[in-house]
Order: C-alpha cells, then structure tokens, then sequence
C-alpha cells in the first residue's frame, strides 16, 4: 500500500482516508479471490467476532457456508461450545438447516422459532423426520396461539432429492412461484434451499476444515487454566484459537500465548493439523512482534474502535484504526505471520480499507448483531420494529456473565469496572435483516474495491492499493444523500 502524498503525521481512522483507481486489468468482480492469506482457510475476509450477543451456532453455520468463520465467545460454558461445534460440524455445507415442528405442536411453539432462520418458515416433519408441510407467520395470523400445526401448515411444498441439480431447483422454484423447497435423502428431511440460498452458493465457497465440515472458531481468553481449554477446544475440532484480551500487550498475556502454544505443537504432532493461534487485542509493531514471538500466527489489532466499547472515553487508551492496521500488519508481515482488523467497520468501504492496510481478514461484530441469525432473542418496540440487544465484552453485562461462578462480593466489586455499553438495541434492516444480506453487500463492494486497485487477491490488493487522506468534508462528499446508511 502506498499514499499517494506524503504520509502525515498522525494517526488515521477509516474516515480518514480513501483509495484512488488504478490502470486495472481485472475487468469483474468474480475475477476476485477473496481467499486469505492466514492459514484459517476462509474464502472470504470476514470474521465474526467473539460477542455474545453476535457469534452463536447460527451465525457460525452461516457465515461459515458463504466462507467466513464466527469465533465462539470465550465467557460461553465448555459443554455449550462443544455442542455448538458439533451442530456446526454436523451442518450441511450447502442445504441450509430448517426450522422444524411437530403437527400437534401449537401455533405458539412456531411463532417463537421463525426468528431463528432469515428464509422465516419452518418445515413440519412426523416421527421419522419425514416433510409434510411448510408453516410460516403468515400462516399463524388470526388463530388461536393454541391451534395446533396440521390445522394451519400449508402441505402444497416443493421437495427435491439431496445431490440434484441446484440450478434445476431453482428453475422449478421459479416455476411454481416458491422461494423454498425442501431437500430430503430417502424421504428424510436434510436440509432446504431457496432460490436466493442457491444464487449465493454460485458466488461463495464454504470455509472448511480438513474434513469438509464448516469451520468454526473458539476464543478461549487468558484466565485459568488456558492449557486445558486449549486441548478440549482442539480435541472437539475448532479451527482457529482466538487468546484475546483487552489489553493484549501484557506479561500475562505472552505466558498464556506460551502454553497454547505448546499444547497446539502437540496436537499438531499427534494430528498432523496445525491449527492456527489468533492473539490480541495490541495497536502497535512492538504489541504485535511480541505476540508472534510468543506464539501467535494472527495479531487480532484494534483497542477502542467498536461500537459497543467505551474505553478511549474512559481511559484515553487506543489508536485509530487504520493506522494501528497498518503498522501491525507490517510488523506481522516480517516475522511470517498475518492481523485480523478488529473493529471500527461500519460500511463495505471500511472492509476494503481494513484489507488495503494489511488485514488478512476483518472482525465484524454489532454491525451483525440486528440479524435473523445472531443468538439475542427477536424484539419489537412500540412501533413495531424488530430489534436484538447488544452490549459489549467489558460492559457490566459481560462482566455478570463471566464472574458469574464467583462470590457475590468479588462478583459486585469486578462490576465497577465497566468498559462498555451494557444494552443498546440493534434494529433489522428492512433491506438487509440476515447476515447474508450484509454479507452481500459487504462482500460486493470489497470485490469491486479489488478491481478499481487492479487486484485479484488480497495479498495484491495490498500491494496494489493506492491511499490518500481526506478531510472530514471530503468524507462527507461521498456519502449518498438518500439513502439507509
């Protein structure tokens, strides 16, 4: 990456800067690779951070098919990540899981799962897992909530075989007017597509593991015995480990990165898999070196950028983004290992800077909190808008939850230390309410970002991208003037 005027002195954010066109003979989008250059085996540049109220097993499943990966939480108990990771393994890569519901189940047993799939409908399966009809909001209007399924399901349903044509599914969706159609292997329920699933399949690869299982990650943290959650994590197949803290630069932080390491070098021995380590949070070169000498593959960079986090309003203490991307990156980049850009996204445009900089790979987080598929209960508020509470891992909230085996006393005093918003209410996106909607959006723009620089991958567009900085009228020049952003 290079200014195209001198580099000034001071630090940059995302809104600082912008990237100028470049002679390009990468003529279309799908010319890009977005593969990264980390190891992960993502195909896209997309993480999910490691948030509550953001990574659960349906954003993993999903983000992982369209080839991102979602990192687990680290305050989430053992047993409940070992399970997410098994349903996620267990996942078809293509097909996406349905909701499903037994015929004698009432109306209100529905209701309070249609949230959890962007497609809304949930497919009603007997004893054998066998379809026998399709059910959705629409359905449920004007009845009793204790109506039971078989009275108000429609049994009018598209069904194909497991391992067809997904190009003939969608002409016969288009067909008969459908935009879901239920994928059953010996009359068995797997899986379902709609006809806007199926396009996407065309443009994205699923990020995998070895095995062909969706990719998932886990962050394990720095306190108590990190050795033994490491081993667990491996052994139950995570893909990535993510040792984070808020202050990623300290002693205790470079002692726990130690023993990860050596138990991941075991597992590596007696597997032959090398898995790799992700450690942060640090905004510096000298953060970033000491973590890659201490064992880190991939330096998580950013301390204050998100929006859930209060901590330069409380303590002074961070960096602008794009500026802590860029030295990081660099430093990282001597020593053979990658960052992921941790924060401080909040459009497309900001993705493709964050890349431009140096990221392997972009953290996203409350900017896929008000999705279908992020783990917070479905609201509405008084005028009728859909919405999910978020908050941030140093708040008071994330604090309970992780003091939570602790003493009433130790539990009260660590709540006086609070670095973040407790709740605030993320609405749905009438235009993009599932991941995938902003996935698309996010990921198109990233692609044609590639072109204007001439790129076809991300280590080119590194190379290839061309940066100014403007002031804040200049960034203001370029936002639409009607628009949802």
């Amino acid at each position: 990456m290079d200014f195209i005027t001198d580099q000034p002195p001071y630090d940059l954010t995302y809104n600082d800067v912008f990237m100028v066109p470049s002679r390009s003979h990468v003529t279309s989008r799908l010319d890009v690779d977005l593969t990264t250059p980390d190891g992960v085996g993502t195909t896209i540049p997309l993480v999910v951070a490691n948030m509550t109220a953001i990574s659960g097993r349906r954003m993993a499943e999903t983000i992982a098919r369209r080839g991102g990966i979602a990192v687990l939480p680290q305050d989430i108990p053992i047993a409940a990540v070992q399970e997410t990771i098994r349903d996620v393994k267990a996942s078809h890569t293509v097909y996406e899981t349905p909701v499903t519901i037994a015929p004698t189940a009432p109306v209100s047993d529905v209701l309070a799962l249609l949230g959890k799939r962007a497609h809304r409908m949930a497919v009603v399966v007997d004893d054998e897992n066998t379809p026998l009809g399709l059910v959705s909001e629409k359905h449920c209007l004007e009845v009793d909530r204790f109506s039971v399924i078989a009275d108000v399901m429609s049994k009018d349903i598209t069904v194909v075989e497991a391992g067809g044509d997904l190009q003939d599914t969608f002409d016969l969706l288009e067909r008969e007017h459908r935009d879901l159609a239920v994928v059953v292997e010996n009359d068995a329920l797997v899986g379902v597509l709609t006809k806007r699933g199926i396009l996407r399949s065309t443009i994205y690869s699923p990020a995998l593991d070895p095995q062909g299982r969706l990719a998932i990650g886990v962050a394990i943290g720095i306190n108590g015995d990190v050795e033994t959650k490491a081993r667990t994590m491996l052994e139950s197949h995570a893909d990535v480990l993510v040792v984070d803290t808020a202050h990623g630069h300290q002693e205790k932080m470079i002692e726990a990165l130690g023993r990860v390491r050596r138990v991941r070098d075991e597992f590596e021995a007696a597997n032959g898999r090398r898995v790799p380590i992700a450690a942060g949070n640090v905004v510096t070169a000298d953060g970033a070196r000491d973590l890659v000498e201490a064992g880190a593959d991939i330096i998580k960079v950013g301390v204050g950028p998100g929006a859930m986090c209060t901590t330069r309003m409380m303590t002074g203490v961070g960096r602008p983004q794009f500026s802590a991307v860029l030295e990081c990156a660099a430093a990282a980049r001597e020593l053979g290992a990658h960052v992921w850009a941790d924060g401080g996204v909040k459009y497309p445009r900001d993705v493709a800077l964050a890349l431009a900089a140096g990221g392997a790979s972009v953290m996203i987080g409350s900017w896929f909190a008000g999705t279908w598929e992020s783990p917070g209960d479905l609201n509405r508020d008084a005028d009728g808008r859909l919405y999910k509470e978020s908050f941030g891992m140093a708040s008071a909230r994330a604090v309970r939850n992780r003091t939570s085996a602790q003493g009433a006393f130790d539990r009260a005093r660590s709540a006086l230390f609070e670095e973040g918003i407790s709740s605030s209410r993320m609405y749905l996106d009438d235009q993009r309410p599932g991941v995938e909607d902003l996935l698309d959006s996010i990921i198109a723009g990233v692609r044609s970002s590639f072109t204007y620089a001439g790129a076809k991958n991300i280590e080119e567009f590194h190379a290839k991208a061309r940066i100014g900085v403007q002031s804040a009228s200049g960034y203001d020049e370029g936002r639409p003037r009607h628009t949802s952003w």
